[in-house]
């Protein structure tokens, strides 16, 4: 793993090394999606200030969040008139603004998408929300279980029959949420650059949710999708992609979805002489015993020592903690220590404009009033803080 350190330095603009070097985002703070969706700004370079309440809000915040990472921790009591006219000024010199409130929150606070164009018409106004700006559901509270239920996601995920299986809260709020706004956010200035004009980006987890299932959709609408969990290509409904349990306890993952890869798998484990083939789906339970009992013979390592490198398409299935030092990743670089965290290095990678680690999760909301401020050209930042209209901790 390598280690990064980093020397304390005064917040500036301008200092990021990424492709996105010299681009100006304002971020409403929320909590899951926006701030991935803003981490991943500031990894590529932009310059990030990150827009808080007063002592924070919930799963938000501390040292060890890294999707804080990469950006300065400004605290303003949005309740107040004058805080939202400041947030209106680090406006006029954005290219971004992000937030993830509820519809209709940021209009009533006026920071809304009219109320920004109106100092600045190139503004991308980037929206992430669950439901969307509109709909039936658009003013209901919901998580990335719920948007992934409704979208269509859910139902398919896992391999019992009994219920669905979710992984964490990666499909939703990273997979259909925020990576699909940040598409949005760079397509918009991208436009604007063209048009010289601004617009809102309405990042909805359902909708990106959805997007990411086309195959899915595409399978069902070719006739070879059935809707049960367990049934299908890439869901454990064939035995030669599954994962299997090692003599350890542990498990090993197995793709070997081609021809030639399926081959490989059989001739490593040396079953040419008694496997069922690819081809023979009437016999998949015979080979889903035979590789079951196969792959309990060995430990995960044995196993991983077997097979590495080769096309049969088998892995190790490791917890984070020890993704942390697997030969690949560690050739890579693709984990690394910033400020005594082990945390991933920000992807993906460029050749001339390659993304580093600056500044680490703030500890505490506020932490960066006085100087972001300042730093971003904002007046009277003193005099906001002694009004209680900012807070610096």
């Amino acid at each position: 793993m390598l280690r990064v350190m980093s020397n304390p330095q005064p917040i500036q603009l301008g200092q990021g090394t990424g492709p996105l070097r010299g681009m100006k985002v304002v971020e409403i703070a929320g909590i899951g999606p926006g701030p991935h969706a803003c981490m991943i700004l500031a990894d590529l370079g932009a310059d990030v200030i990150r827009v808080e309440r007063p002592g924070g809000q919930y799963l938000a915040g501390g040292a060890t969040m890294l999707l804080n990472r990469g950006r300065p921790s400004v605290a303003l009591d949005l309740k107040q008139p004058e805080a939202a006219a400041v947030v209106l000024d680090l406006v006029r010199s954005a290219d971004v603004l992000v937030e993830g409130m509820r519809p209709g929150v940021t209009e009533r606070l006026g920071i809304g998408p009219e109320q920004c164009h109106a100092v600045n018409p190139r503004l991308v106004y980037g929206r992430m929300t669950g439901w969307g700006q509109d709909g039936p559901l658009a003013l209901a509270a919901g998580h990335d279980i719920n948007y992934i239920s409704v979208a269509g996601a859910l139902f398919g995920l896992g391999q019992t029959a009994e219920r669905p299986q979710f992984p964490s809260n990666l499909v939703g709020d990273f997979g259909g949420g925020s990576t699909y706004l940040v598409i949005g956010i760079l397509a918009a200035l991208l436009e604007a650059r063209l048009s010289g004009q601004g617009q809102v980006v309405d990042g909805a987890i359902v909708d990106g949710t959805a997007h990411l299932n086309a195959m899915t959709a595409a399978f069902l609408a070719g006739g070879g999708y059935r809707e049960e969990r367990g049934a299908n290509l890439l869901d454990g409904g064939v035995p030669f992609y599954d994962v299997y349990a090692t003599a350890d306890g542990k498990h090993v993952s197995v793709g070997a979805l081609e021809p030639q890869f399926f081959a490989a798998l059989i001739q490593t484990l040396g079953l040419e002489d008694v496997a069922p083939g690819q081809d023979e789906p009437e016999r998949y339970d015979e080979l889903r015993a035979l590789l079951t009992d196969t792959f309990a013979q060995r430990t995960q390592a044995e196993w991983v020592e077997l097979f590495e490198g080769t096309d049969a398409c088998v892995a190790g299935i490791l917890p984070i903690s020890e993704a942390y030092d697997h030969p690949h990743l560690k050739a890579r670089g693709t984990f690394v220590e910033h400020e005594g965290i082990v945390q991933p290095q920000p992807a993906p990678r460029f050749s001339r404009t390659q993304a580093t680690l600056s500044l680490p999760p703030s500890p505490a909301p506020g932490a960066h009033t006085r100087e972001a401020l300042t730093a971003w050209g904002v007046a009277d930042v003193d005099g906001l803080i002694d009004r209680g209209v900012a807070v610096q901790v």
